[in-house]
């Protein structure tokens, strides 16, 4: 277990996840739920102390906190979602808690309640400890009216009702009273539903059969041989960012954690990119887990159906909202009173033309996987050519680029590139199900696709391949031109690109998104998933042991349980952004997979 000899004396994002893929909380080093969004990811917090002021006593938290704190520890139970912390007082008497969601099999289907069990157990004696159960409504500006029953309490709120069952004294958790825990505890919080069976028998019988589903679900991954753990973690991490109900994949789990300290660059990440989502689906399909895409894939259909060949949206909710507004929450101080707060995000009207090569990207393997269990068809191929003839008509036209810039428009290579992916692909998909006229044709339009892009993109000034058609700013974005196949690593002017932006984005292990000012001025932070695109670049054009070396200081800057959230500041190594952000973890998976050696050079 990793060691935190004291208590953080504000939020930090030195966090474990919990979830089910039907909901999600963080916990804190010392066992704090600190968020919790109910009954979605993208719904009003009920524990939210990660954005308020941190304070041991606050509300917006569910703590257990242990008289005369002296240390802590934490682990993940390894190959599952279950979080273990202990604390310890100065006397060295401790406790441990196990956190985790119900996820199995039940009846033929998924059991994934909106419940989270905590179980406390003493070890090294009788510690003294209190339960603070603190939810509240409106971001925190209300508490929850409470009522309560014999071993029960309910928190009533408009938006949703919790029942809290446990086996510790109920008086004892209203008054928030110091007790000694000297026998397990078991605490169900969940829907306002009586439990079929006692709390513990509940609590014990649902940990050991989810810890059995997570154990069998890594157990099938097709994992490399170096950096297995940090893949598994990566890919466990990943999993519970999906909304399972529809099939979205969150961007992240938080909103308004700020890039930088005081930067205002406070995003809400709870809603699917089309962009993030696609290579969450790809990072996991390189390791066999294929349910996710066919998850995906119906949440994607939906939304090509919906667009009917017309514009989509970067970003829609994970219940296919296409109206996320965003907004500005008043009387909440944000992380470490770094405001503002946001809930929704104004990407959704954006005009990001990059999308439409991450809707055919993200489907295209359906048509090709024999294991499916709903394989891609017909119609999905005639859905996907009118994206493909919005990529066509939009890949030299300017738009926010896939940094969504609020303020500038560009013909921004990112996007053209993610254009010609929308037809090379669709040319592929008609020759797998042999419709060769139409394979032709998106051919033709790939290559002219391509071409342009060589030409335009390329800038002699800085002989490198800029940002936009025709500019002269670097970007780390174009280091995607060789991973999705347009151009070979090999070539020279993408070995030239690599070293330029070598030479002007990166600090160490570190990798700015781009050099430009943007809305908000010059950004300051490391970009996490352009590091990783880095490695796989370096490695792409034969700078294996520089790739493996800054691998393993990315690697390094993963927080205690190994997460990473979107930033890492250069200069002290903190994690910045919303957290846990399925780029990074996506970038660890993808690294892995290229940089490990082979199975057969150790068996």
């Amino acid at each position: 277990m990793t060691p935190v000899n004291a208590p953080t004396a504000s939020p930090s994002l030195n966090l474990g996840v919990i979830g089910n893929c039907a909901f999600s909380a963080l916990i804190d080093a010392q066992g704090g739920v600190v968020w919790c969004c109910l009954p979605r990811y993208d719904s009003n917090p009920v524990f939210h102390a990660l954005l308020s002021d941190g304070s041991q006593g606050a509300s917006g938290r569910f703590a257990i906190d242990v008289e005369d704190f002296d240390h802590a520890e934490q682990a993940y139970e390894p190959n599952t979602a279950i979080l273990r912390t202990r604390l310890f007082d100065t006397r060295g008497r401790g406790l441990e808690i196990t956190d985790f969601a119900p996820r199995f099999e039940a009846r033929g289907r998924l059991f994934r309640p909106l419940t989270m069990i905590r179980r406390l157990r003493p070890i090294n004696g009788s510690p003294r400890i209190r339960v603070r159960l603190r939810p509240t409504q409106d971001w925190g500006t209300r508490a929850t009216d409470i009522t309560h029953g014999s071993n029960h309490i309910r928190f009533v709120g408009d938006q949703y009702t919790m029942r809290f069952t446990t086996s510790a004294p109920i008086d004892y958790v209203l008054k928030e009273t110091a007790f000694l825990l000297d026998k397990p505890i078991a605490m169900i919080l969940g829907p306002d539903e009586t439990l079929t069976d006692g709390v513990e028998q509940t609590a014990a019988d649902f940990q050991e059969k989810t810890a059995s589903y997570w154990r069998h679900w890594t157990r099938r991954l097709a994992l490399p041989l170096e950096w297995q753990d940090a893949v598994i973690r990566s890919a466990i991490t990943l999993k519970l960012c999906v909304f399972e109900e529809t099939g979205a994949i969150v961007a992240a789990l938080t909103t308004s954690i700020p890039e930088s300290a005081g930067s205002g660059r406070n995003w809400d990440y709870r809603f699917c990119w089309l962009r993030d989502a696609f290579f969450v689906v790809r990072a996991l399909n390189t390791l066999s887990e294929v349910a996710t895409m066919e998850d995906y894939l119906r949440w994607l259909r939906n939304v090509v159906v919906d667009a009917d060949g017309g514009h989509m949206q970067p970003v829609y909710g994970i219940g296919l909202e296409a109206q996320i507004s965003e907004r500005i929450i008043e009387g909440i101080p944000g992380y470490r009173g770094m405001g503002p707060v946001r809930a929704g995000n104004q990407a959704h009207e954006h005009f990001q033309y990059d999308v439409f090569g991450n809707v055919v990207l993200g489907a295209a393997q359906a048509f090709f996987d024999r294991r499916l269990l709903r394989p891609a068809d017909d119609d999905d191929f005639e859905r996907l050519e009118k994206v493909g003839e919005q990529a066509f008509h939009f890949y030299d036209k300017p738009d926010a680029g896939m940094w969504e810039l609020r303020t500038r428009a560009r013909v921004h290579t990112s996007s053209a590139l993610m254009c010609w992916a929308a037809c090379d692909r669709l040319a592929k998909i008609a020759r797998e199900i042999r419709r060769a006229e139409r394979a032709d044709v998106w051919a033709e339009r790939a290559s002219l696709i391509r071409d342009r892009i060589l030409d335009e993109a390329w800038s002699e000034e800085r002989q490198a391949f800029a940002e936009s058609f025709g500019g002269r700013d670097l970007d780390a974005s174009v280091l995607l031109m060789a991973e999705v196949g347009l151009i070979d690593p090999m070539d020279p002017r993408f070995v030239a690109t690599v070293e330029r932006l070598e030479e002007a984005l990166t600090d160490g292990p570190y990798m700015l998104r781009y050099e430009a000012d943007d809305d908000f001025g010059a950004p300051e932070v490391s970009f996490n998933i352009c590091a990783f695109w880095r490695i796989e670049a370096l490695a792409r054009v034969g700078q294996m042991e520089k790739a493996r070396e800054t691998f393993e200081a990315m690697l390094a800057l993963r927080n205690p349980l190994g997460l990473l959230s979107e930033d890492t500041h250069p200069a002290t190594g903190e994690l910045w952004g919303n957290f846990p952000q399925t780029y990074s973890m996506v970038g660890i998976i993808n690294c892995a997979r290229l940089l490990s050696t082979g199975w057969e050079t150790r068996i």
